[in-house]
């Protein structure tokens, strides 16, 4: 086994959460769509939740400014994080991890499904400055589990998928994906679901990732 040279990171649910920023702007998106419809926040709020429902893990799906405009919604995501970069909460695992990583020598990676905002939530978030790359669906018009955008962000380092691990929340997204292209995959489980064997290793906070590494040098 080739040694391990990077470590690639999912964002949302695997360094950090952006539930409470989420909670806090939905009831202003009922509340409009109320209004511009004429019908009752509870009926808007089952329109919108159901066309983000019904895309689930397509392109469009990773995309809040999709369904904004959608609806024709004068909201742009990235006016949001900017307002309320407080709602951005990092878990308290992900910057000791990121911190060891670095010092260990390892280039550090984020692989995300979503678009070009993922980049400033990382700047808002304060963990830019740990990876060497960052790339989007929107840096190669794929997501994930497509290879394409696992294949260019290993390009970037010049490695081969086999000196690379993976973490993530998703299974179908980062562990699938990671696999199918000869990467190690980790599978953050935070909420202790069922993983159906399908990780190379599962973990429950970060903080295990150091093991999982130190059992692959």
């Amino acid at each position: 086994m080739k040694k391990i040279k990077a470590v690639l990171f999912d964002i949302d649910g695997t360094m950090l959460t952006e539930m409470p920023l989420i909670q806090m702007f939905l009831p202003l998106v009922y509340e409009s769509l109320a209004k511009k419809f004429g019908i009752s926040r509870d009926e808007a709020r089952e329109r919108f939740l159901g066309e983000v429902f019904s895309r689930r893990d397509t392109y469009d799906w990773h995309d809040w400014n999709f369904f904004f405009r959608l609806f024709s919604l004068d909201m742009k995501y990235e006016d949001i994080l900017r307002s309320y970069p407080h709602k951005l909460q990092v878990y308290p695992d992900t910057v000791p991890v990121l911190k060891w990583l670095r010092d260990r020598g390892y280039t550090l990676g984020v692989v995300t499904s979503g678009p070009e905002y993922q980049r400033l939530k990382l700047r808002l978030a304060g963990l830019s400055k740990y990876f060497h790359a960052v790339v989007t669906r929107d840096d190669v018009n794929a997501i994930k589990p497509e290879p394409k955008i696992f294949l260019h962000t290993l390009g970037k380092f010049g490695i081969q998928p086999e000196e690379a691990v993976m973490v993530g929340d998703s299974l179908t997204q980062d562990v699938y994906g990671a696999k199918n292209v000869g990467m190690v995959a980790v599978w953050i489980n935070r909420n202790g679901d069922n993983g159906y064997h399908m990780p190379d290793y599962e973990i429950r906070t970060l903080h295990e990732l150091r093991t999982v590494l130190r059992w692959l040098e």
